[in-house]
């Protein structure tokens, strides 16, 4: 059974080959599309969300009002011009609980039928009607920058990914395993898809992209930790889950980039750890860009880029929403070793600071223990491939959330996260490796002293690669 599992979720990546490249009218469907069903389901999603709330959080209360008790009159107060606000809830919900509520917003649309760009509009459309509707508390300038615009980039990796799992791969337990596979990965799609069956085909019809995926599970512990209120002896050790997948690798013949995320690097990590479960979500893809010209050992694309990012080490965190200019390609440096590549350069809205959760209160004396701002960040990203065999990982990226856009002018934080990392196929898809991560903050608040905080993490894992293996493309 666990091999028949392993070899399914292989066999779901292995691209098959489609009909003839075409133009698209701004729609990636083969078949039907709607704008009032999605219209529809995102009103539902948003009244039952706001439902669970009630209840979830009736004794939640800020400026003396239940926050999730909102009435036509509050909504009437937000539309006639309240003063908009970065708001003090706890930085998972702020930075990845509200982009992935607007994956799930961008996934009601994008799965019958609609293009990127729409999508994106019905995303950001439903991230305003909450700001206006959901809560009693103040619009949140934040929570649509992350709704809006990373939620639909998280929306369109997931919607990728779960069109590959949901491809024709032959037995009828694999094709029920895919299904399941389909509503862990984006649940709009998938319950659009059993309603609806095939009304809307939402097969990308292009040729198949070039992909690498690889799911892991290891053990971590921190090096170090340089932090002047953590013990040593409080350094983390963890259980950890990995998954990373690469999608529309350049080099591919006849595959082109002509819509959104045509390429995208994804990789997500998690933690046993109860007060920090999720360790980091990075993701970069392609917008608008072309591939470069063509060279005998070499092949790339280039472009405007979106990105979010999401990382939570044990003593601080780090999150951006961001576009930049920037550039992946792949290099055969002989025969058997090749070299993939991305380098990226561009501005953000981030947010960073301490890893002290504080919860909003029930008073509106709630703080806030983290630092929104405007964020010029850079990326350096290497994969050196030997055959078939292993693989090293060699990575740089940098944040600078300023004081620019912020509600504290004098605050500023620098963070660097550097890894390196190794992994060896041993037989079939099973390969060992071992990582080094390193993260660095610089806090700078006005008057208050500067802090430097330091962690390095060591993490050993068992990972099961896709059917490519670490695919180099070849040409």
């Amino acid at each position: 059974m666990r091999k028949t599992i392993l070899r399914s979720i292989a066999v779901a990546t292995v691209a098959i080959p489609a009909a003839r490249a075409r133009a698209q009218a701004g729609t990636d469907s083969t078949g039907a599309t709607s704008h009032f069903i999605p219209a529809v389901e995102l009103t539902g999603f948003l009244a039952v969300f706001n439902a669970y709330d009630r209840i979830a959080f009736r004794n939640q209360i800020q400026d003396g009002k239940k926050v999730f008790n909102s009435t036509p009159a509050t909504t009437w107060d937000h539309l006639r011009g309240q003063h908009w606000v970065q708001d003090t809830d706890p930085f998972n919900v702020n930075q990845f609980g509200h982009p992935y509520q607007g994956a799930t917003m961008y996934g009601w649309s994008r799965s019958t039928g609609l293009g990127f760009w729409t999508s994106l509009v019905y995303s950001n459309a439903g991230s305003f009607a909450w700001e206006m509707a959901g809560e009693t508390t103040q619009p949140s300038i934040n929570d649509l920058i992350t709704t809006g615009q990373a939620g639909s980039l998280l929306g369109e990796a997931l919607y990728r990914m779960s069109d590959l799992v949901l491809r024709d791969n032959g037995s009828e337990f694999a094709r029920r395993f895919h299904e399941y596979l389909a509503v862990l990965i984006a649940p709009p799609g998938a319950f659009n898809h059993h309603l609806f069956g095939n009304r809307f085909k939402t097969n990308l019809p292009d040729s198949a992209p070039a992909t690498a995926w690889q799911i892991g599970l290891g053990a971590a512990i921190d090096a170090h930790a340089n932090s002047p209120s953590v013990a040593a002896s409080l350094l983390r050790r963890s259980a950890t889950t990995e998954f990373s997948m690469s999608y529309g690798l350049p080099g591919t013949p006849g595959y082109d980039y002509r819509r959104p995320l045509d390429y995208f690097d994804l990789q997500a990590a998690g933690l046993s750890h109860t007060g920090n479960p999720i360790e980091s979500v990075m993701l970069r893809g392609l917008l608008i860009g072309r591939k470069t010209a063509e060279r005998g050992n070499s092949r790339g694309i280039w472009g405007l880029y979106g990105s979010y990012d999401y990382i939570s080490p044990f003593l601080f965190r780090v999150s951006s929403t961001a576009i930049s200019l920037g550039t992946t390609r792949q290099h055969w440096i002989t025969p058997g070793l090749a070299l993939q590549g991305s380098l990226l350069g561009g501005v953000g809205y981030g947010a960073a600071g301490t890893t002290t959760i504080v919860p909003s209160t029930s008073t509106s004396e709630a703080i806030r223990d983290y630092h929104f701002g405007v964020s010029p960040q850079s990326l350096v990203a290497l994969r050196f491939i030997g055959g078939d065999r292993a693989m090293v990982d060699i990575g740089a990226r940098g944040y600078y959330v300023s004081g620019l856009g912020s509600d504290d002018t004098h605050g500023s934080e620098t963070i660097f996260r550097g890894n390196a990392g190794f992994n060896v196929r041993v037989i079939g898809g099973h390969t060992l490796g071992a990582r080094f991560v390193e993260s660095i903050r610089y806090a700078r608040y006005g008057k208050l002293p500067d802090k430097r905080l330091s962690e390095g993490t060591i993490t050993v894992s068992y990972s099961f690669l896709g059917s490519n293996h670490f695919n180099a493309v070849k040409w």
